[in-house]
């Protein structure tokens, strides 16, 4: 059977339930400083950028300027909340288990953050030594820049075509797409919205599963056709 050379995992609403926790703090802070805006248009809008990139293209938006010290703030919260709420997202320790293929994350997060968020749900050990973050690798570049799937891709010597990248937002699959890799869409996590699943995939996803059952199979079944066609 066809195998991947890589499977990528986001972390953030993919492995972890944690982009709903960000949301709600994100949008009390830009609401306190003059744009109001709702945890769910955050989700739905802005998954998968980091605050500061949120942070930029409200103000572009609304002409509204925040102060810097917001990012810092920010920061401070979504890692309180998440040390203290954060959870993995059901079913996901027995799809990670079951990639044969290496696997890796890559996000926007820091990885300290990363760090912290999988060893409370206990997903630490699937990914030790293989955490990509776009702030820490050498361009900087954050999704949807390509960069860190790419980067990634190098280090663990692995063909974009031949590598597959799990994720929730539409701004990581045009990052992972924009890597030439292949893209399975989830929309299994607490911000999914209504026509999650078509938004990911008109973005490049090749599929979306909302259940992490459904990762295996989906995997075989995408290498298999890549293989017949």
């Amino acid at each position: 059977m066809p195998q991947p050379d890589l499977v990528i995992f986001d972390c953030d609403g993919v492995l972890v339930d944690s982009e709903i926790i960000a949301a709600r703090v994100e949008a009390e802070l830009l609401t306190l400083a003059g744009y109001e805006i709702s945890a769910e248009e955050i989700a739905e809008t802005y998954a998968g950028l980091t605050f500061k990139d949120i942070m930029m293209r409200v103000e572009e938006k609304s002409s509204i300027p925040f102060q810097a010290s917001l990012i810092d703030r920010a920061e401070e919260l979504v890692d309180r909340k998440l040390r203290s709420d954060v959870r993995a997202i059901d079913g996901v320790r027995e799809a990670v288990a079951a990639v044969t293929a290496p696997r890796c994350i890559c996000s926007n997060s820091r990885s300290e953050r990363i760090e912290f968020m999988l060893e409370k749900v206990h997903l630490q050990p699937f990914f030790a030594g293989r955490i990509f973050s776009a702030l820490e690798i050498p361009s900087k570049k954050t999704k949807p820049a390509p960069d860190v799937f790419l980067f990634a891709a190098e280090k663990l010597n692995a063909n974009p075509a031949n590598t597959f990248v799990i994720e929730d937002s539409v701004h990581g699959v045009h990052g992972a797409r924009a890597a030439g890799m292949r893209v399975i869409g989830f929309t299994g996590a607490g911000h999914s919205y209504p026509g999650h699943a078509d938004a990911l995939t008109e973005a490049g996803a090749e599929t979306a599963i909302r259940r992490w059952a459904e990762l295996k199979s989906v995997i075989a079944a995408l290498s298999e056709w890549s293989a017949d066609a």
